[in-house]
C-alpha cells in the first residue's frame, strides 16, 4: 500500500496577515504577553528589538521630521519676510524721486545695498528725455539701435532672462561701471507700459550670481514699476 505524500508546509501570506489585523485591531486584547514576546528587526542595528521600543523609535523619528520640516516653513516665512521688507524700502525709495535721474540713481543704490546688485544699466528711449535738460545721467542711458538690437538678442524674445554676459557686452551695456576680465553675468527685463520703454540690466562680475535657473519674477516686478515711474516723471517732472 502506497503512503500519500505529506501536503507541502502552508505558510500565511503577510499581506494577508496585515490586512486580517488592520481589520481586527481589537486582536491583542487579552494577549497582552504575545506582544511582549514579539520581536522585530532593529532599524539601526543588528539583532532584533521589542515592539514598544521599536514604537518609540518609530514616533522619534517622526517627530524629528516634522520639527525639520516646521524649521524648513519658519525659515522660508523669514526668509520672504526679508525679502518683503527689502523690495518695499526699494519701491518707498523709488516713488520719492524727483526726477528720472534720481530714479537712476535710487534704483543703483537700493539694488546694491539689499539685493546685492553690483551694476546695472536703465536704456530708455529718446522719447523719454527728449525734454529733459540735459543728457541721462549713469546708471540710465539713450537707447540706440545697436544697444536695442544686443538687448533684444540676449532677450531672444523672452519679456525677462538670466544669462551670461561677456566683456564686449557688459561695455556696450554697461559703459558706466568697471567691466570683467571674463564673462560675467545679468538679468534682463523688457520695461513696458503699454508700449515698448526700454531694458533693465542688473548685472554682475560673478559668472554664477545670475543663472539660467534662476526665477526672473522679482525683475519683472521692479521693472514694472520703474517703467510706470519713468513715464509718470517724464509728463510730470517735480519742479
Amino acid at each position: 500500500m502506497t503512503r500519500a505524500a505529506p501536503e507541502p508546509r502552508k505558510t500565511l501570506d503577510p499581506d494577508r496577515v496585515a490586512q486580517w489585523l488592520a481589520r481586527h485591531p481589537d486582536f491583542f486584547v487579552g494577549r497582552e504577553g504575545l506582544l511582549q514576546q514579539l520581536r522585530i528587526p532593529h532599524p539601526e542595528a543588528h539583532g532584533t528589538t521589542s515592539l514598544l521600543e521599536r514604537l518609540v523609535h518609530d514616533l522619534r523619528s517622526r517627530a524629528e521630521q516634522t520639527e525639520w520640516r516646521l524649521e524648513q516653513l519658519l525659515e522660508s516665512a523669514r526668509h520672504n519676510e526679508t525679502q518683503y521688507r527689502r523690495t518695499r524700502e526699494l519701491v518707498l525709495a523709488l516713488l520719492e524721486a524727483e526726477n528720472n535721474d534720481a530714479l537712476g540713481q535710487a534704483l543703483a543704490t537700493q539694488l546694491s545695498e539689499r539685493f546685492n546688485t553690483p551694476s546695472i544699466a536703465l536704456w530708455c528711449p529718446a522719447s523719454l528725455t527728449d525734454e529733459e535738460p540735459r543728457p541721462p545721467q549713469p546708471p540710465r542711458h539713450v537707447l540706440d539701435d545697436h544697444a536695442g538690437q544686443r538687448l533684444s538678442a540676449l532677450l531672444d524674445s523672452r519679456v525677462s532672462r538670466c544669462t551670461r554676459l561677456t566683456p564686449t557686452d557688459w561695455k556696450r551695456l554697461l559703459p558706466h561701471a568697471p567691466a570683467p576680465r571674463t564673462a560675467g553675468s545679468c538679468v534682463l527685463t523688457r520695461l513696458t507700459h503699454g508700449e515698448p520703454l526700454g531694458y533693465l540690466v542688473l548685472a554682475s562680475h560673478d559668472p554664477d550670481h545670475f543663472r539660467a535657473s534662476m526665477d526672473t519674477l522679482f525683475t519683472e516686478y521692479v521693472g514694472d514699476v520703474v517703467a510706470r515711474l519713468l513715464v509718470g516723471l517724464a509728463r510730470h517732472p517735480h519742479e
